[in-house]
């Protein structure tokens, strides 16, 4: 009886998957200090656990997977911690993207690249490039990103063309904003995951977040496995999505 309760519980959340799940990659450097290691071994961990999440969201037939990798705010790090993250950002690069492509991964960059260095940006270019038509699994990577840099740059492409006169400012909605944000050929997320036990959103995809299902860990992001992605998946399963409408009119619509 057990056995079958934990098989229908499974088969329930694969009929409810999200399309879409973002995380905050959070826990890197307190995974460390808890161990007596420096902050850095913490984030070369995290790596492994992103290789791990981009596995189980492929192996499940989840479409979009975008992290948040370093966030514009994250620059105020010390000067060595940022070095030695961009170090690993890079030979990360250079060691997974074969890979990634050979398993069919779409790799994506969001945010403001100007910041990094002419190597990097070069690496990020090479990798969309590469993986460009791959479609098993579309994982975005945010990096020197911050939602309201997203929101700030579409306002500006929208204010760009309302002084060519190809708008007008009144034709302006939300639905027109959408489209010039990063990620506007996306799905929104329908999971946003945090680690590390903090209950917030930290400028992260401010603008898409705003019917996205929350779902909070304490576990730390080194820590974060399968089976804690099994956990949160059968959390969003479990949740009734309303978009406004009452819990009844949703019953009727996913009876009809």
């Amino acid at each position: 009886m057990v056995q079958e309760s934990l098989q229908a519980d499974s088969l329930a959340a694969q009929q409810r998957l999200p399309r879409h799940v973002a995380i905050i990659m959070d826990g890197n450097g307190r995974w460390a200090k808890r161990r007596s290691l420096p902050r850095f071994a913490g984030h070369r961990e995290g790596v492994k656990a992103v290789r791990r999440v981009v596995e189980a969201c492929k192996s499940r037939g989840i479409g979009t997977l975008t992290l948040f990798a370093f966030s514009s705010e994250n620059w105020r790090r010390p000067s060595m911690e940022v070095g030695l993250l961009m170090d690993l950002f890079v030979h990360t690069l250079q060691k997974e993207v074969r890979r990634l492509h050979r398993n069919g991964v779409r790799l994506r960059f969001i945010g403001d690249r100007s910041a990094f260095d002419l190597k990097l940006q070069s690496l990020m270019d090479d990798a969309e490039r590469q993986t460009a038509a791959n479609t098993d699994l579309t994982l975005v990577i945010a990096a020197n990103y911050g939602g309201r840099w997203d929101m700030a740059q579409a306002a500006r492409r929208l204010a760009q063309r309302v002084e060519a006169g190809e708008l007008r400012a009144g034709d302006i909605d939300a639905e027109r904003l959408a489209q010039e944000t990063c990620i506007a050929d996306l799905p929104e997320p329908d999971l946003f995951i945090r680690t590390g036990g903090e209950q917030r959103i930290s400028n992260y995809l401010l603008w898409q977040l705003a019917y996205t299902e929350l779902y909070f860990t304490d576990l730390l992001w080194p820590d974060f496995d399968d089976a804690a992605l099994e956990d949160a998946l059968r959390s969003f399963a479990g949740r009734q999505r309303r978009f406004g409408r009452t819990g009844e009119q949703v019953e009727q619509n996913e009876r009809a």
